[in-house]
């Protein structure tokens, strides 16, 4: 197995377009576990570890463009302002010796439906900046996922950086797990709320062969907020909220959960953070428009 150590990231475009074959590196998070398990042995690793210009984020007319390579920790210590939802998505990821090493830009590149920064990126209407030595692109995270552990790369194509709207509202993220930490989610949920657009971000995770919007749970919802008055809102809606996420799922029976058992989960947590988010919409003047 070939080691290839790139210091820059034409370097890195160089080596992946001269090996297409290459795994990328960052975390190691999961490829390494695959290695020591033989379930996967790969012609050559391509490390991005030194790669300077995947660590850095920046902000730019309300969005932040954040390095495929920053790991999870500066996501919760350095931006948990700018990306809330992001910051408690990192937070529930394994021990803190994984979030120290694992990158949302690595959990892109796994693609699994239970990863559990995907949610997130639906929600807030993330965009994946990829690159090669053909150029850049930039894909919505939506036509990111393309099934159970793929994506959209081409064989050539690194991922460089994810694309998000800085918060203009309350953000949440909530998972359900066999145990309280270091756990692989049973399912998830992200929400957004954007006053300024009265517009809704809502999405699952791990309750479908790839992460989703929950679309028809977004348009009922945006058209049944009190946007301007910011009422108390009606258990009903908050019902019926968490009835369309639930639909929104396809989920399988395994040794996590039950089919059954993820619908009824996505449908709680989509109340519970729509209450959590609308209480802190209505009770903050850093919303205001």
């Amino acid at each position: 197995m070939d080691f290839l150590r790139p210091a820059s990231l034409a370097d890195a475009l160089a080596a992946k377009a001269e090996h297409p074959d290459a795994v990328p590196l960052a975390g190691g998070t999961d490829v390494m576990v695959e290695l020591n398990f033989d379930h996967r042995r790969p012609a050559a690793l391509l490390d991005l570890n030194r790669v300077p210009e995947l660590a850095e984020w920046s902000t730019s007319d309300g969005q932040v463009r954040l390095g495929a390579g920053v790991p999870y920790t500066r996501v919760i210590t350095e931006l948990g302002e700018l990306l809330p939802g992001l910051a408690m998505a990192s937070r529930t990821v394994g021990s803190p010796q994984i979030r120290n090493r694992g990158t949302v830009g690595g959990n892109l590149g796994a693609a699994s439906p239970a990863g559990d920064t995907h949610p997130v990126l639906l929600a807030l209407g993330g965009r994946v900046e990829v690159a090669s030595v053909r150029g850049k692109r930039t894909l919505a995270a939506d036509d990111f996922y393309r099934g159970v552990k793929r994506n959209a790369l081409e064989p050539d194509e690194l991922i460089t950086a994810i694309l998000l709207p800085a918060a203009a509202g309350p953000q949440q993220f909530a998972k359900v797990g066999t145990r309280n930490a270091m756990v692989i989610a049973v399912c998830s949920f992200a929400l957004s709320l954007r006053p300024d657009r009265a517009v809704i971000g809502a999405a699952i995770g791990s309750a479908a062969p790839t992460p989703r919007r929950a679309r028809a749970a977004e348009e009922f919802l945006a058209s049944e907020l009190a946007w301007t008055s910011r009422a108390p809102l009606a258990d009903s809606v908050k019902r019926h909220f968490g009835e369309l996420v639930a639909e929104a799922a396809s989920p399988i029976d395994d040794v996590r959960g039950s089919a059954a058992y993820r619908r009824h989960a996505l449908s709680v947590m989509a109340r519970r953070t729509l209450g959590w988010a609308w209480d802190e919409l209505r009770g903050s003047e850093r919303w205001c428009a």
